[in-house]
């Protein structure tokens, strides 16, 4: 079974703070097959030009997919879009993607601390 990561959490990961997740978001961690959405690294790339993460995403993914083998999701982008037109609960793009690439592929959990997203997403954990 899979899960996907939101991009907060794709940070602390890679900063060892494991301390910032939830019980349940480590018990999701440990017990799924772990994805994150192309969205995720768009995000934060754009954190990383505006300096609010010192490392590039590319070297992000490649540390998580070493060291605990999360996977960029090759899920159909079409799929994703399919699911987006449907979604009205935020203006945010990336949280919205997100969603989305979840849902898309069979309302898979989503590893979030966002409270508008976990408001309005019932697999979402944490």
């Amino acid at each position: 079974m899979i899960a996907y990561l939101d991009t907060h959490v794709v940070v602390w990961l890679c900063q060892d703070n494991l301390t910032k997740l939830s019980s349940k978001a480590l018990d999701a961690l440990n017990e799924h097959d772990l994805l994150i959405s192309p969205a995720v690294l768009i995000e934060l790339g754009f954190l990383y030009q505006i300096g609010r993460i010192v490392r590039a995403p590319q070297d992000l993914a490649k540390q998580l997919r070493v060291q605990i083998g999360v996977q960029v999701c090759n899920h159909s982008f079409a799929d994703l879009a399919d699911t987006a037109l449907f979604e009205t609960w935020t203006r945010d793009p990336f949280d919205l993607m997100i969603v989305s690439h979840a849902k898309a592929n069979g309302y898979a959990p989503l590893v979030t601390a966002d409270e508008n997203i976990r408001a309005h997403y019932p697999k979402a954990v944490w």
